[in-house]
């Protein structure tokens, strides 16, 4: 059974990694199965479709962070212009194009709700420009966890860390599998 919509989720633009963790804290306890999932590659970014930022056009992200329900497999992405949820395979398919060049596709890193939530931590310097102004407003909640940033662990797609990684195709095979 997938959670319940997350009318009310905190959000803040440009910062989708603690929108997520902000629905996992506050799915905590839902039934069904959840997974952080961090988008990226080896090249630091990928295109995108159907992103609120993008304005109808295809957005180049250095890295994105969406919610993966299970049973049946849904995504929440509050950036995303399709709607909440969308069935995965559906999100997947309208979101990223498997003809973009190789170097540019994206890369999943899958990270299971409570497992995020117990060890994700970011102090927002990625946000900072060179004279240490915010390039986009942060939330009006506290910075996540008390420990140094690990949110660029989490990004990067080259070092083992927490989680598994996917390919897109592989990411696509597994949510198709339920169906």
């Amino acid at each position: 059974m997938a959670p319940a919509s997350p009318a009310g989720a905190l959000y803040q633009a440009y910062y989708c990694e603690e929108n997520v963790w902000q629905m996992c804290r506050q799915q905590q306890g839902s039934p069904g199965a959840r997974t952080a999932v961090f988008i990226s590659n080896a090249q630091g970014g990928f295109p995108m479709w159907h992103q609120r930022a993008g304005r109808g056009r295809p957005i180049f992200w250095d890295y994105h962070v969406i919610l993966l329900s299970h049973e049946p497999f849904t995504i929440w992405d509050l950036d995303t212009t399709l709607g909440m949820p969308v069935p995965a395979r559906d999100y997947l398919q309208q979101s990223f194009h498997e003809a973009v060049p190789a170097p540019y596709l994206p890369v999943f890193r899958l990270v299971e709700a409570e497992v995020f939530l117990e060890t994700f931590a970011s102090d927002r310097a990625h946000m900072l420009d060179d004279e240490g102004r915010y390039r986009q407003p942060p939330p009006p909640w506290p910075p996540i966890g008390s420990s140094p940033s690990n949110l660029m662990r989490f990004v990067d797609m080259e070092q083992p860390f927490l989680g598994e990684v996917l390919t897109l195709a592989e990411l696509v095979a597994r949510v198709a599998q339920e169906n």
